[in-house]
């Protein structure tokens, strides 16, 4: 099977999965108990929280542990809007934005009564500084911008975007990472929160991670526990968080020749697309060498999908938070294409473990579907 679906999710590492089942099968205690057995696995767990910390630079008490990447943008976004409201009631974020942070500034505006302001794009994903600069008033709490667009890998001018904000102090900004660990380098410096997830580093699914700088509070959104720093109540799944300091271990290793290679295949990947008819590239500019956005102009993308998967090729449409509807993407609307090449896109994404001769094999059974959907037509 050629798997180039790595921006949904990842293989688990081996590693990751052996020391995990140990840990399931010696340390099943919990962690808040106070006889030695769950002291241990409290130990184990504040280890990871420091080993993760480190790697990414920051305090041991700004690091929580939730169970996705969802959770941590749920957790920053809410936990700062309801913090803060009292400063102001207007949020900041872009039209592009992952589901989880697009659905709770919905939420917010719709429940809650706060004022939200979605950025345009450009054609190619990307934010204007001076859109930014426009739309802060002296009621905005919050800008939320993620880094890497899960769905046509747009970088976004992060760095930019802090030089703006640090201007206005009472301004929180956080930004979803979930793309961007292990793919590019992280700088939590003047951000106040920022969201990772262990299942798109080759880690377990039901393990995320809430950077929360010290200087920054939330109002809890799940009560009724000390755990987390009394920001998260609930029974700590512990051998999930402790395998997560190994995960990110693994996942930084090698790390620039590891890019190196990505970008390569990248490149590789792009040319081979563009040489085929019909064949559009949605992935433009200053973007992620793991995803490449295309549209086969004229097909249906769930056709040439399913297609493809009769081949053992598995790709995909959009985002896996919002694959089982039928309309055009959300984000494919916001980058001012045509509605033909809207409809049709499709998304490659791949890893260092992607190896040339599966996109080789790619690209050779998609013109194979391609040509066939043709003559049935």
């Amino acid at each position: 099977m050629v798997y180039l679906d790595y921006a949904a999710t990842t293989p688990f590492n081996k590693e990751v999965i052996k020391t995990h089942e140990q840990l399931l099968e010696k340390y099943f205690y919990n962690a808040d108990s106070i006889y030695s057995q769950g002291i241990e696995v409290n130990r184990l767990l504040e280890k990871s929280r420091s080993l993760i910390a480190g790697m990414l630079h920051v305090k041991d008490e700004e690091i929580i542990f939730t169970s996705c990447g969802s959770e941590a943008n749920n957790m920053a976004i809410k936990g700062i809007a309801f913090q803060y409201q009292n400063r102001g009631k207007h949020i900041i974020t872009t039209s592009i934005e992952h589901s989880s942070v697009y659905e709770a500034c919905k939420e917010l505006e719709e429940v809650f009564g706060f004022d939200v302001t979605y950025l345009p794009v450009d054609h190619s994903g990307h934010i204007s500084i001076d859109d930014l600069k426009k739309s802060i008033r002296e009621d905005t709490i919050l800008v939320s911008v993620m880094h890497i667009n899960n769905e046509v890998g747009a970088i976004q001018p992060i760095e930019e975007i802090k030089k703006v904000i640090k201007e206005h102090p009472l301004i929180k900004f956080h930004v979803d990472m979930v793309q961007s660990l292990g793919k590019l380098t992280i700088d939590l410096s003047e951000i106040d929160c920022a969201s990772f997830s262990a299942h798109k580093i080759n880690g377990l699914k039901g393990s995320g991670l809430l950077y929360k700088n010290h200087s920054t509070t939330l109002v809890p959104l799940i009560n009724g526990g000390q755990q987390e720093f009394g920001l998260r109540g609930g029974t700590s799944n512990a051998c999930t968080y402790i395998v997560f300091a190994k995960t990110l271990r693994l996942a930084l290793e090698n790390f620039t020749q590891k890019e190196e290679y990505v970008k390569k295949l990248n490149s590789y990947l792009i040319h081979e697309l563009s040489q085929i008819e019909s064949v559009v590239i949605n992935t433009q500019g200053k973007a992620s060498n793991h995803i490449v956005n295309f549209s086969c102009v004229g097909y249906k993308p769930e056709v040439v999908l399913h297609a493809l998967e009769e081949k053992d090729i598995l790709i995909s449409t959009r985002s896996a938070c919002s694959s089982k509807t039928n309309d055009i993407s959300r984000v494919m609307q916001q980058l001012h294409l045509s509605d033909e090449v809207a409809r049709c896109a499709l998304r490659v994404s791949i890893s260092d473990l992607t190896k040339e001769e599966e996109i080789d094999k790619f690209i050779y059974c998609l013109k194979e579907v391609l040509n066939s959907i043709k003559k049935q037509r």
